[in-house]
């Protein structure tokens, strides 16, 4: 029996090591690998360096009029933000009229702040002015190739409502003499300007294409010699340009690599430091308690860092704060326990008792603690806007697997060195 708890005990500390081993380094067997843990981690902006915007919204629309208009404006930003194949976007609501966009990893920033600042509704008008239809009318628009001449052209498609008045206006323009190439007579040449639409965005025309024939159906394609890239930037910009209010830009900032990962690595080494004299302090003023404490703390880190890459989740350096508090009240909830299991030993209990008495002593106050700080998590998370919600979505994980590995794990650890009865002075256990 005693034989059998000594096995599970190294087991479980194998397993341990090996996880983290893994975890931190890597692991290769032969052409299997397992990469370390920090290249499956999506980094935030802070730490990757990249960009990020604020734009307001300029409108007077309150209540849900207002979060209609701010839900339909995010999406046509995610939109033309993934069309412009921008790397893991963050873009979030702040307050009610802000709208904050973050890409980490953007290589040119300014292209990047360009392209989410152009805010001006999408419209397609006449050269005398007069309004044909708006973005809100295109259904797609993507880059295709011409049936005969198979040069790349821009094809799109309008709904029923943006059909019917993009057919009223072609009709008007197709009827139009078109011009011909006499150089000596440039009043011809206005003739052709006449038949244009022009594709205006932010207050500029991004196309001007001309209109040969009526289009009954709401499906035109676009010529103008352009290249493949050329055809599909404007397919992404008319497809994604459509937005109900104007924008106005807030704060724009860029922040570089360099930077982001000189402070993750500041941050890393500190906490290489703090957790290092935590784990020698358990191990010094616990002894076998304080060994089976950083056993569970480990485990505590693994089970932080697997989640956080579970979910898909961005590290950023309030979140690394937000781990390294909760490695914190890990600890402390260890400490509360040991510092009960010592009273129940000096109050001439066998140490078998002591750990059942400490942990059923114990645990209300750790379940109090941690409740509270939940609480406080949760809130930070529904009122706290960019990093601030990374620090409370790794505090709340962290709170849950500081429960477990401080209550079950450590518990279950410590029965297990008890039952093989090797530990039996009272000192080896803080007292």
């Amino acid at each position: 029996m005693k034989a059998k708890n000594f096995f599970i005990f190294l087991l479980v500390l194998a397993i341990v090591g090996l996880s983290a081993y893994t975890a931190f380094m890597g692991l290769q067997i032969g052409d299997f690998t397992i990469a370390p843990i920090k290249d499956s981690m999506n980094l935030g902006l802070d730490i990757k360096g990249g960009a990020f915007v604020v734009l307001e919204a300029e409108t007077d629309a309150q209540g849900d009029e207002l979060k209609n208009i701010m839900a339909q404006t995010k999406e046509v930003i995610i939109r033309r933000v993934n069309a412009m194949g921008l790397s893991e976007p963050n873009i979030v609501l702040e307050g009610e009229k802000r709208i904050r966009i973050e890409l980490p990893g953007v290589k040119n920033t300014q292209e990047a702040i360009d392209a989410i600042g152009k805010t001006a509704q999408l419209k397609f008008v006449k050269p005398d002015g007069e309004l044909v239809v708006t973005g809100n009318e295109v259904k797609d628009a993507k880059l295709g190739f011409h049936p005969e001449t198979q040069e790349p052209i821009v094809s799109l498609e309008l709904n029923s409502k943006g059909a019917k008045a993009f057919q009223m206006a072609t009709r008007e323009l197709a009827k139009l003499p078109k011009a011909v190439n006499d150089p000596n007579n440039p009043e011809k040449v206005i003739s052709n300007y006449n038949k244009v639409i022009h594709i205006v965005l932010d207050d500029e025309a991004i196309s001007s294409p001309m209109v040969n024939d009526e289009i009954p159906n709401g499906k035109a394609f676009i010529t103008g010699g352009f290249t493949s890239e050329e055809a599909a930037n404007l397919a992404a910009l008319i497809r994604a340009g459509a937005l109900p209010v104007n924008l106005l830009e807030i704060q724009t900032s860029a922040i570089g690599p360099t930077l982001g990962i000189d402070s993750l690595n500041t941050s890393i080494d500190a906490a290489k430091i703090g957790i290092g004299l935590v784990l020698l302090f358990m191990l010094i003023y616990y002894r076998v308690p304080g060994f089976v404490a950083n056993i569970a703390l480990i485990l505590y880190v693994l089970i932080v860092i697997f989640t956080l890459v579970g979910l898909n989740a961005t590290l950023t350096l309030p979140g690394v704060a937000g781990l390294i508090l909760g490695v914190g009240m890990a600890v402390d909830a260890n400490v509360i326990i040991f510092e009960r299991l010592k009273e129940e030993i000096r109050n001439g209990k066998t140490i078998r008792a002591s750990i059942d008495s400490g942990f059923s002593k114990a645990f209300r106050t750790i379940l109090d603690a941690n409740i509270t700080t939940f609480i406080a998590a949760i809130v930070l998370y529904y009122f706290g806007l960019g990093p601030i919600k990374g620090f409370a979505v790794t505090l709340m994980i962290g709170i849950l697997a500081s429960m477990f590995t401080a209550v079950f794990v450590t518990k279950y650890l410590l029965k297990l060195i008890i039952k093989m009865d090797i530990f039996k002075n009272t000192k080896l256990f803080g007292v």
